[in-house]
């Protein structure tokens, strides 16, 4: 195994254990983590960016197929601003809107605790999120791109 391999699979092993602590989490045959929280799947992922910076990389999908309406686009984008970990997504797909949120970082000598904490709190947000997007969509009456 490479030194790069073995850096990336210890680092998936660090965010394995921190999130059991809280999740189920199953080990993909390629080594990435997956889990689901709330009803959004989500995929961690390890990455030697260069020498020395190996970064986790989470990624959440927050909602899909959603009806393509500016407003939930919008909604979306400014929920974007106001977040302090992560950067959401909007995917524009034939069957609809896709959310996702992203948030990578360098997690290389974390201890399990707080890594398991910071992991969390980005995939709450993602959680909550969810909620929010689904309940809106559900209170509002349905629309399409072309409706003013």
């Amino acid at each position: 195994m490479t030194n790069e391999a073995a850096e990336t699979a210890a680092l998936l092993t660090l965010a394995r254990e921190s999130l059991e602590r809280y999740l189920e989490v199953h080990v993909d045959d390629d080594g990435a983590l997956t889990f689901s929280h709330a009803d959004v799947p989500c995929v961690i992922q390890a990455t030697r960016l260069a020498e020395g910076l190996n970064v986790l990389s989470l990624t959440c999908v927050v909602a899909w197929d959603l009806p393509k309406d500016q407003g939930i686009a919008a909604s979306a984008a400014e929920r974007a601003g106001q977040g302090l970990f992560g950067t959401l997504g909007v995917v524009h797909t034939d069957r609809g809107l896709d959310i996702t949120l992203r948030y990578a970082f360098p997690a290389q000598g974390m201890d399990p605790v707080p890594l398991g904490t910071l992991l969390m709190l980005v995939i709450s947000t993602a959680s909550q999120l969810r909620t929010d997007l689904l309940g809106s969509v559900a209170s509002e009456p349905e629309t399409t791109e072309d409706t003013p």
